[in-house]
């Protein structure tokens, strides 16, 4: 059925053409939309309408006509006034309130046909004979985007977004939760990555315009098949969660630039706490001052450069040195060693990795 913000935005578009009062009211009786609360004095009249054997008919000076959907009674159609040129404003207005049904309910149909296809709930036969009924094509080159928006918000982004960035009828956009909108994308240009990054950042300044200032985008790789949309998917999943983990200043972020993260991302936490045990003893990179983190991070950031790291830190390379030194003494790793590096790197990510999932957890 379509939304009464929909119907009441259509009959104010037909009054203004038309310059005609006029009220849609549902089988049980309740106004959906109105441009005149004058006509609701005639819901009794409406709902005897209901039973009547008649698809239009004048009643106390207003045309009332029935709208079907496949046979199916819908909504009735009151036209304020009476007459011949009346009746025929009535019949074009219920002929585009049927229309919008029709639209609506394929829309629908897709619609609940992406969700269970991003879900995983189809049979691969199914994907295809409905997707061929759906007049979906089945070989195009698509990625799954997520989209997800800052909670406490009461509008509907969805019904915001469909418009702007869903009417091409190549993507889909639909939503499996509250704060998530999804878009499966289809691909047209010859560099899909560029594409993509194109796409992804007209979405961010339409973020920013409508007020979703802290909202963030994730996708998974490009597909080739209708049949691999949920892979695209479950991608894009992972990659909105663990770039929140390892990636929380970047508002956009690709499943194929986690790295590391997403095997961290999936090591059960018990594993982790034996690794940092093993690693750093009993202690825990939060122990540690803050000029050792800030000389840690810059030197990662750097690759291992002794001189750029200690030209950055604005300190004297034997400082540096000194501080690697240190730091060598208490944890047994040496930064300067690239296997020694590569193992503090990955201890810090599994740390900030344990940490997020025990805020998640409370």
């Amino acid at each position: 059925m379509i939304s009464n913000q929909i119907l009441q935005s259509t009959l104010d578009g037909l009054k203004a053409i038309a310059r005609v009062e006029l009220c849609v009211i549902d089988v049980d009786g309740k106004t959906a939309a109105t441009t005149a609360d004058g006509l609701e004095e005639y819901l009794p009249q409406a709902r005897a309408f209901v039973d009547s054997p008649a698809d239009s008919q004048e009643v106390q000076g207003n045309q009332f006509f029935k709208i079907y959907d496949e046979q199916q009674l819908e909504y009735i159609l009151i036209v304020g006034g009476a007459g011949e040129n009346i009746y025929m404003i009535g019949k074009m207005a219920a002929f585009q309130i049927q229309n919008l049904l029709v639209a609506y309910k394929e829309r629908f149909d897709k619609d609940n046909f992406i969700k269970n296809l991003l879900l995983d709930n189809l049979l691969l036969v199914d994907i295809y004979s409905r997707a061929k009924k759906l007049y979906i094509p089945v070989d195009a080159q698509r990625v799954v985007l997520i989209i997800e928006c800052s909670a406490g918000r009461e509008d509907n982004i969805l019904e915001q977004m469909r418009p702007v960035f869903g009417n091409n009828n190549r993507d889909f956009i639909t939503a499996v939760d509250e704060n998530n909108v999804i878009i499966v994308k289809a691909l047209t240009e010859n560099d899909e990555m560029k594409e993509i990054e194109h796409y992804t950042a007209n979405l961010i300044e339409w973020l920013e315009t409508e007020g979703y200032s802290e909202s963030r985008i994730s996708y998974g790789t490009i597909v080739q098949e209708i049949k691999e949309v949920s892979r695209s998917y479950k991608e894009a999943k992972m990659a909105m969660d663990v770039g929140k983990i390892f990636f929380d200043e970047r508002r956009v972020i690709a499943y194929s630039e986690l790295g590391v993260g997403r095997l961290i991302y999936q090591l059960p936490i018990p594993l982790c706490k034996m690794f940092i045990r093993e690693i750093f003893g009993g202690k825990s990179p939060d122990d540690f001052d803050e000029e050792t983190l800030t000389t840690i991070s810059k030197f990662f950031e750097n690759s291992l450069n002794v001189s750029e790291t200690s030209r950055q830190l604005f300190i004297h390379r034997n400082t540096l040195v000194y501080r690697l030194d240190k730091l060598q003494k208490s944890t047994g790793l040496d930064l300067r060693v690239f296997e020694d590096a590569i193992t503090f790197k990955i201890a810090l990510m599994v740390v900030k990795y344990m940490k997020y999932m025990e805020f998640f957890e409370y």
